[in-house]
């Protein structure tokens, strides 16, 4: 016998405002913001345009995953470990930072290409991997498996960069549990249902259009974050558009039962994990060998 399908709802809504960040960056974040800072796995969400001569050039991290998903253009990545490559409109990089690591991420410009647009996520990892060695799981756009639940022509389409929605499932293995969707609602009035594992913190950030989510008559526009609520009898989500060619994330993610240090791109769980990983920094040791004699050659 089925389950029957019970909606979660919208329990907090945050406007992501456009912001700069350094030269010639504009940056939309809302997780990790003061508005939205406390959302187990889920660190930070930024959703980036990068103007010409703009860039992130040489910069470390520790203890979390990155998730880069190109919206528009392509950004190139080169790092510590020798790994670089570019990720491409639709393609995402899902970087397992873990004990540390130095890299870079410089946008591509040219004549005729759009310029670099998309969202980094930021999910902290269970304390048993925040030491273990850098990793990558990359796809270009063509590896993406997408979900058509009323059929490929029908107003639906959900490209499932991780776990799995209508039978279809993402080949990237996260550490610790994380699924994240794409979701496209070619037509207003278009309608799913997804599946979220119960007990997962879950999100949806919306960049196109306007959803409305569960019984909700009220649409949320473009540029918002919305946090859904976790009861343990909801077992996914109603979204229906409320205009045509609405695009939003979903993401949800298993919440961890540790406490968050974070200082810069260093997350850790308690102070002396911090006050250890600087002076691993400081000394290049412990994952960050190279962190005073590499440089990138995309970054300088």
């Amino acid at each position: 016998m089925a389950l029957a399908s019970v909606s979660r709802s919208v329990v907090k809504k945050v406007l992501a405002v456009e912001t700069a960040e350094g030269a010639g960056a504009l940056v939309r974040r809302s997780i990790g913001s003061m508005n939205l800072r406390n959302l187990t796995p889920f660190l930070m969400l930024d959703h980036f345009h990068v103007s010409k001569g703009a860039g992130f050039p040489d910069h470390p991290h520790r203890g979390q995953a990155t998730v880069t998903y190109m919206l528009e253009g392509s950004s190139r990545h080169e790092d510590s470990a020798g790994h670089a490559g570019t990720i491409e409109t639709g393609g995402v990089q899902w970087m397992c930072a873990g004990r540390g690591i130095i890299h870079a991420e410089m946008p591509v410009h040219g004549p005729n290409v759009p310029e670099p647009r998309g969202m980094q996520l930021w999910v902290d990892l269970p304390k048993e991997f925040k030491m273990v060695e850098p990793s990558y799981q990359e796809l270009g756009p063509e590896s993406i498996p997408v979900a058509y639940p009323n059929g490929p022509g029908g107003n639906v389409s959900i490209k499932v960069i991780s776990g799995k929605s209508h039978g279809v499932e993402s080949p990237v293995r996260p550490l610790g549990g994380c699924w994240y969707f794409h979701v496209s609602l070619k037509k207003e009035g278009a309608e799913i249902f997804q599946e979220i594992p119960a007990g997962w913190t879950s999100f949806i950030y919306i960049w196109s259009g306007a959803v409305k989510v569960g019984s909700d008559s009220l649409a949320n526009e473009a540029f918002h974050t919305l946090v859904l609520s976790n009861d343990d009898q909801q077992n996914g989500v109603a979204l229906t558009a409320d205009k045509d060619d609405t695009e939003f994330v979903l993401v949800a993610g298993e919440p961890l039962d540790q406490t968050v240090f974070q200082y810069g791109p260093f997350v850790m769980t308690n102070r002396e994990e911090i006050q250890k990983t600087l002076v691993d920094y400081q000394t290049g040791r412990n994952g960050f060998e190279k962190a005073h004699t590499w440089k990138s050659k995309i970054g300088n």
